[in-house]
């Protein structure tokens, strides 16, 4: 009877004590997986540590890779590792630890220094399909090799026979190859091979060594934008300070300006220079190019040109042009040239000089009249000076005239017909906003507003200078 209600118990409760043992199993296991969870985020953290206070480090980039390469040294008992990527065709080193021994020269001297063993490792060429690594990057297949003494692949390193054991591991994102990860030398185990245990850990920090390698991409495309961006900030302040801060006030005549940038920095500049008491030196220049260059080159050409209008040193129009071409050609590349536009205007006699290096058409506006004037010269800093010669012409300004240059930015100002404003339609503009009267400023709103409302967007950077003889006393 007795025995019967135990067997009645031990069958009716059997579920329920196998449901907990079940239980008590599964909180076992999860409890485990949590803790490998934990771990490979301490692991995680850690490296990340490491990586930013490598990037600190005077290396930057590079001390981010060798705190990597350490790291994976460290997690798989590793006497050594270095961190390849992928360069064309061929495998260069990023980062390394230890006296990585898989190098084609047999100079002990560059094991004493680890700067003097990376750039020894960073000039090795490692073409993908040759050799242990260029093989492995090829098959695509991580390798564990147990004696490199033994295999014929590490023959073409000098010291093979004292490599020991060594393990790589490809490095695939979307599967497209962008590195090898090599570890060398059993620090665990002297002379013993790498166990698996050892091989699978390579091949799981294979994935935050990846993760490294993503983290120095962006940084280095994050600097090396914050360097555009200082540069371009530079190239700006340097812009701002070759325009004049104001107009000159020069008794019966107006002088305003005004240009607009086709990319972050301007290739094009104006400049007024007082040459003496009576005359002043109005300059238009275009450099080649755009950007940061054409900027430089425009920087250049002002020095230049406000050396050479100084008093007492200033002759002739066509001197002054002469000087600067010499010197352009003399310290620039022969890609390198800029066109130029100068007035000499004298407010004694009511005379303007207009000499050119390549540069646009003068257009004046007289009595209801358009005329354009293109004495004969080159861009400065195309010929040597045996060949350079600048013509000029000289013209009165009665009261009511308006002279303008500008560079070719507006009159080669494309609409969505890929055609040009011109030259027609561009003296056309000036003369219509002469004859409607206002301001300096205002004629030379009405000429950007219908370049800006002719164009699809603009391609060159565009400036125009405007003189008009206003009256005595205006």
């Amino acid at each position: 009877m007795t025995a019967g209600i135990i067997i009645f118990l031990v069958i009716l409760l059997l579920p329920v004590t196998l449901t907990a043992v079940h239980y008590f199993r599964r909180t076992i296991e999860l409890g485990r997986a949590l803790d490998r969870a934990n771990e490979r985020r301490r692991e995680i953290t850690n490296f990340l540590s490491r990586f930013s206070t490598g990037l600190q480090e005077e290396d930057g980039v590079e001390g981010a890779m060798h705190a990597a390469a350490r790291h994976v040294a460290e997690q798989t008992d590793a006497e050594s590792v270095a961190i390849y990527e992928v360069a064309g065709n061929e495998l260069r080193v990023i980062g390394v630890c230890g006296t990585y021994p898989l190098i084609h020269s047999s100079n002990q001297l560059l094991f004493s220094r680890h700067h003097h063993l990376f750039e020894a490792l960073r000039r090795e060429e490692i073409p993908i399909g040759r050799g242990f690594l260029g093989g492995l990057a090829t098959t695509r297949q991580a390798e564990l090799v147990p004696d490199a003494a033994a295999d014929p692949r590490f023959t073409e390193y000098p010291d093979f026979a004292n490599f020991g054991s060594v393990m790589a591991i490809p490095l695939l994102r979307e599967g497209i190859l962008v590195g090898v990860v090599c570890a060398a030398t059993n620090r665990l185990r002297p002379g013993s091979p790498f166990s698996e245990a050892q091989f699978e850990r390579l091949r799981l920090l294979s994935g935050q060594v990846q993760m490294v390698q993503n983290l120095v991409k962006v940084y280095s495309e994050i600097s090396e934008r914050e360097r555009i961006d200082q540069e371009l900030d530079f190239a700006r302040h340097l812009q701002q300070s070759l325009l004049p801060p104001a107009f000159p006030a020069w008794d019966q005549f107006s002088i305003n300006a005004y240009t607009r940038s086709a990319k972050e920095v301007n290739g094009d500049f104006y400049d007024f220079v007082e040459i003496d008491d009576d005359r002043l030196l109005i300059i238009i220049g275009d450099a080649s190019g755009k950007g940061i260059p054409a900027c430089m080159l425009t920087a250049m050409t002002r020095s230049y040109a406000r050396c050479f209008a100084a008093a007492g040193s200033f002759t002739t129009l066509s001197d002054f042009l002469r000087k600067i071409n010499e010197k352009l050609f003399q310290d620039t590349d022969a890609d390198r040239f800029i066109t130029l536009g100068c007035c000499l205007l004298s407010r004694k006699h009511s005379l303007l000089e207009f000499g050119r290096a390549g540069h646009t058409d003068l257009v004046s506006y007289v009595h209801g009249h358009i005329r354009t004037f293109s004495p004969a010269g080159t861009g400065l800093g195309i010929l040597p000076d045996d060949f350079a010669n600048f013509d000029t012409i000289c013209l009165a300004i009665e009261p009511g005239t308006a002279v303008m240059m500008y560079s070719d930015g507006l009159s080669e100002a494309l609409n969505k017909e890929q055609e040009e404003f011109g030259l027609a339609r561009l003296t056309e503009v000036f003369k219509n906003s002469c004859e409607a009267g206002g301001s300096p400023q205002a004629v030379i709103d009405r000429v950007m507003e219908s370049v800006v409302n002719y164009e699809v967007e603009q391609n060159d950077d565009q400036t125009i200078v405007l003189i008009r003889h206003t009256g005595r006393g205006e």
